[in-house]
């Protein structure tokens, strides 16, 4: 449990919880926050500003270009701080400009990451009621005819879909899905772990359902596993794009209507955490990020004081994932290393130690704190 007392606003406003509440009116989230505020009545400014400033962001971020999934990191932080010290001196948001200090740069920046969050939960609604939607649960309200295999070895186990699309599916895992996929959609119901490869066709796309996640693709590579333990949903992608949303039926029907990715939209090197016990979803990276292409030659890691935010560069284009860095303080960085064989957290420790900096996930980005390397 959050220990919310000692929340600064900024903090406050990107916390799940809070916004599901302000901005969602969520039964569960609103009652556990009406008793917090009545066993912390000091806190009232404190909900006051966090409220103040999230609904500044949130409009602040409808206000972007559709394509514009994050401003410059300079804009990042600039916004932050002012609306942040606006609201403390009771000031419209747009009335001041405040020079934003570098310190705080890692909680700007994830406060912008974090509102691509908010507004996808915003314009998709993650709206399921507590409890476990199991297999069997799925597939007795399917009414057409399903086929189903069952893999009972020790191996995985490949199976060829009527669409062009393969399954990998692991031991004691079972998939149903119907013959011929008939109509405009494709549906497959699993139970266990299972990696995917899906024929892409735009204009029928491909749904997965377990334990009430339902990942729609129009055409790549992912993996999908089930824990009969704790009901949890794991998704990882490891080409294209996939997007993961509740299985109530009002949104999966939403879904089935617009042929769009929808919902929270994951990329290469990407996966999420789905809980329907206590609707929990987490975004983050994979484990072990992969390069997005496995190139001819060695990818060109080496570098001879080359300037930080080209490193940066290099390696976002080499794995698809996001860096977050304050590119005026760290305008004096530089590295000179040959960076080969290494994983991607191991190629960030390293870069990190030799530039002083340090480095967080947020939302499966990179977010980079750094005071500078002046003295370097």
């Amino acid at each position: 449990m959050q220990d919310y007392r000692n929340f600064e606003p900024e903090e406050l406003a990107i916390d799940p919880s809070f916004q599901r509440w302000k901005l969602f009116n969520d039964p569960t989230e609103s009652e556990f926050w009406k008793t917090w505020m009545v066993q912390n009545p000091d806190k009232e400014e404190l909900i006051d500003k966090a409220y103040q400033l999230l609904n500044t962001l949130n409009e602040v971020y409808a206000g972007l270009p559709a394509d514009q999934a994050l401003v410059s990191d300079r804009e990042v932080q600039t916004e932050i701080q002012r609306l942040s010290q606006s609201i403390d001196s009771q000031a419209k948001p747009v009335a001041k400009w405040y020079q934003f200090a570098p310190l705080r740069y890692g909680m700007a920046a994830s406060i912008v990451v974090m509102l691509g969050v908010f507004w996808q939960y915003a314009t998709h609604p993650f709206s399921v009621k507590k409890g476990n939607v199991t297999y069997d649960d799925l597939v007795a309200q399917v009414s057409k005819p399903l086929l189903e295999v069952t893999n009972t070895t020790s191996t995985s186990r490949l199976i060829n879909l009527p669409d062009g699309s393969t399954i990998a599916l692991k031991p004691k895992g079972r998939i149903s899905y119907p013959d011929g996929f008939p109509g405009t959609i494709r549906e497959v119901y699993l139970v266990g772990e299972a990696f995917f490869e899906v024929h892409k066709d735009p204009a029928k796309p491909f749904y997965v359902y377990a334990n009430g996640l339902v990942t729609k693709v129009l055409g790549t590579s992912f993996s999908v596993q089930t824990f009969e333990t704790n009901r949890q949903v794991k998704v990882m992608v490891r080409t294209g794009k996939v997007s993961v949303f509740a299985g109530n039926q009002a949104t999966v029907t939403q879904q089935k209507e617009d042929y769009k990715l929808g919902g929270i939209v994951l990329t290469p090197n990407q996966q999420i955490v789905f809980s329907p016990t206590d609707t929990r979803i987490i975004k983050s990276l994979v484990a072990q990020p992969a390069l997005l292409e496995k190139p001819a030659q060695k990818q060109p890691f080496s570098f001879k004081r080359t300037p930080i935010a080209e490193v940066f560069a290099t390696l976002e284009k080499a794995y698809g994932i996001r860096i977050v860095f304050d590119e005026e303080v760290m305008k004096a960085c530089y590295l000179t290393a040959s960076l080969e064989d290494e994983p991607l957290f191991e190629k960030l420790d390293l870069i990190c130690n030799t530039i002083n900096a340090r480095y967080e996930q947020l939302d499966a980005h990179i977010i980079i704190n750094s005071k500078g390397c002046e003295s370097l």
